[in-house]
Parts: structure tokens; sequence; C-alpha cells
């Protein structure tokens, strides 16, 4: 729904280019963003880059609502993918609106935004768990027996590779570069869709298991 259903007094509109910054971890609100074309990507950035994605919203969306109803610093970092128009509404008339609501609504919402907000600080979380890591679970939790009495495993990548980065929460590019680490210390072997991991306890070692 567009802010206008809920804000009688006016909130700035702004145009933004694609690449720009729109909120960064533990930022402290003022304002509230209301994202009303485009497509902004959430995650954590290093090094000035988004390298660790937790995913996307395209307008209309509320971006930031979780952390101004809970009064909480934000969570994540958030880029312009594309460029964008959005709506910057103060937070104190964005709080003084929704206080208009029945009680009942209101408390709906405040839950919702209670895990939301948990939501994202695990994901977070896990992102501070080492990249190589999070792939050698990957890898030993979608592997099967190669059929050989040598006690290999063999795994069939059913998904593209940035399907799979999306799910680990990094970028394809780490993916790849992990992958071919991988393999430069003899772990994973073969090309295409179908990887063999030679020495599993090696992979369980670094997967921490």
């Amino acid at each position: 729904m567009q802010p206008s259903t809920y804000f009688s007094l006016p909130a700035e509109t702004e145009v933004i280019a694609a690449g720009e910054v729109l909120r960064r971890r533990n930022e402290v609100l003022t304002s509230v963003l209301h994202l009303e074309t485009g497509r902004v990507l959430r995650g954590v950035l290093d090094d000035g880059f988004l390298r660790h994605q937790l995913g996307a919203v395209e307008g209309p969306f509320w971006l930031d609502a979780a952390s101004a109803l809970l009064g909480l610093p934000f969570p994540v970092d958030m880029v312009a993918d594309t460029r964008i128009q959005v709506r910057r509404v103060p937070i104190q008339e964005f709080r003084n609106s929704l206080a208009q609501m029945p009680p009942g609504a209101r408390g709906l919402l405040l839950d919702m935004a209670q895990g939301y907000r948990q939501q994202s600080e695990l994901a977070v979380s896990r992102l501070a768990q080492d990249a190589e890591s999070r792939c050698a679970q990957w890898l030993l939790k979608h592997a099967e027996p190669d059929h050989s009495d040598s006690g290999a495993l063999q795994v069939t990548l059913h998904l593209r590779k940035r399907l799979i980065a999306a799910q680990l929460g990094i970028a394809p590019e780490t993916f790849s570069r992990v992958l071919r680490h991988l393999r430069e210390l003899g772990l994973v072997h073969g090309t295409g869709n179908v990887l063999n991991l030679p020495h599993p306890r090696a992979l369980q070692s670094m997967a921490g298991c």
C-alpha cells in the first residue's frame, strides 16, 4: 500500500541511483523509508561492496519499518540495486500514525516486527561464519556415497551456482572462489554439475563438524 494510506502529513520523495547505500548496520533511524519503485538488496557490506547478500525487495515495500517500530538500530546494510524512488517519513510521524491503530492490530504488528527483526539478526550472525566453512557444510549436507569402497562422496548440483550462493548468504563470486580453493586443496574434484569429495573427513574438519 502507498504511504498516503497511513500518513496524512507530507513525506519527502527521493530518486536514488543504483549502487547507493540506503542504510548501514547499527544505524540509528531518524526516518522510515518506503520503497515506491525499484529493487533494493539487503546484506552485509564488505570493503564498500555488498559481498554477502541476504535477499532483495521490490517496491512498494517498507524498508526499515520493523526497526522503527521497535526503536532499535538497523540490523543490516541496504543498497539500491536499480534506480529507485523512496518516500522518507520522519520516524516520529510514523510512530504517531501507528499509535492511532486499534490496540490489537498494533500488538500484532509489533509481534511481526519482532519476528522479522530476529530473522535478520540470525541471518547476519550466520555471515560471521567463514564462507569456506559454510560451503563445506553445504557440500556435506547434499553429498551421497559415490558407490566406491574409498569412502568418498559425490554431490550433484541441481541448482545454479548463484542460487546455491544465495542459500549460503554469499556472493556468487565468493562461492566460485571457495570451490576453486577447495579444488586446489584436493578436497573437491570434477567440473560441471557433479563434484567428487575424495576426503570427507577433511571437509568435516573445515565445516567444524
